[in-house]
């Protein structure tokens, strides 16, 4: 239901600002091609952005991108524990729930 809600904020938001959407499209496609890192390097890059500043629907995002990617869940989850001395225990624990959403699992 989140994500369903979610989305369709994206969605209105895009089709009532279409030029700024289509900006920012522009500049996520430009700074992907600017370097060396691949797509999977990036997306976790960003998943571990998303998971510092404590966006739910980033990470979400993020997460599903990084595993179009190639990523594992191994490696997600990876990417989440070594941030934990830099934005704490609590926020990386939010984050992988947040992953768990998006993989459908639940860990006990």
């Amino acid at each position: 239901m989140e994500r369903k809600k979610g989305l369709e904020t994206y969605r209105r938001f895009k089709s009532q600002f279409p030029d700024y959407f289509k900006a920012v499209e522009a500049l996520g496609a430009t700074i992907h091609r600017a370097g060396p890192l691949d797509e999977r390097t990036i997306q976790l890059t960003q998943l571990a952005a998303a998971a510092a500043i404590r966006s739910e629907g980033a990470v979400h995002s993020h997460a599903r991108r990084a595993l179009e990617a190639g990523a594992s869940l191994e490696d997600i989850r990876h990417a989440l524990l070594v941030l934990t001395s830099t934005i704490g225990f609590p926020t990386v624990i939010a984050a992988m729930s947040w992953v768990e959403d998006v993989v459908g699992q639940k860990q006990e």
